[in-house]
């Protein structure tokens, strides 16, 4: 059995997303992304007002934006600095959902941040991609850090045993999100997140 993993999400977890696809689809295409509720589907509309944009539309518009606008995305406050003390006591590997062919990208955009550390493209819910990292690490515990809460969902089914914190780090999303029924805890900032995953990992005992 190996050191402790944690498993971290990226968009919206360590870098700033849909405030930068927003500013993206309303420069490129006359879009705008305004949630009125806590569904990500109905969010994306044309500017100045119109029917919501139907689910089938909106890979298009994501695969667009990380081909040509990742140099857009910041990082999210504190957490470069989170992750370095969390490695002196777990390995770290960031899950992202991802296209495959992003992969290369995504990982240099975190290292230009310090956040260098293996990066893992996955589609759909995460439990399958966690329960693979479970079986190639062998770790002592895991923890897995997400925004969304059906990969909570997902990997709460997978593998119960994981420690699972949400977190939604922008702000005009986060207050309209309610916490993830099947995570352990919210927090949405990496001071306090960063002290949640030591006394975790400290404590030693699974989920």
């Amino acid at each position: 059995m190996s050191r402790p993993l944690v498993i971290c999400d990226c968009d919206e977890v360590l870098l700033h997303m849909v405030s930068h696809f927003s500013d993206w689809i309303g420069e490129a295409h006359g879009l705008e992304f305004a949630m009125e509720g806590t569904n990500f589907i109905n969010a994306v509309r044309p500017r100045g007002g119109g029917a919501p944009l139907k689910r089938e539309e909106l890979p298009p518009l994501l695969n667009g934006f990380f081909d040509t606008e990742m140099d857009r995305q910041t990082v999210v406050p504190g957490a470069s600095e989170a992750l370095v003390a969390i490695s002196e006591y777990a390995e770290i590997a960031i899950l992202t959902n991802l296209q495959d062919e992003f992969r290369d990208a995504r990982a240099r955009q975190l290292a230009a941040f310090d956040i260098d550390y293996p990066v893992h493209t996955n589609q759909g819910g995460k439990g399958a991609k966690v329960e693979e990292l479970l079986a190639a690490h062998a770790p002592s515990l895991a923890i897995f850090v997400d925004d969304l809460a059906v990969h909570h969902e997902s990997v709460a089914s997978a593998a119960p045993e994981v420690w699972r914190l949400h977190m939604i780090a922008e702000p005009t999303v986060a207050v309209k999100v309610p916490a993830a029924e099947h995570a352990h805890t919210r927090i949405d900032d990496w001071a306090e997140a960063r002290q949640w995953i030591i006394d975790r990992i400290t404590e030693g005992e699974t989920a």
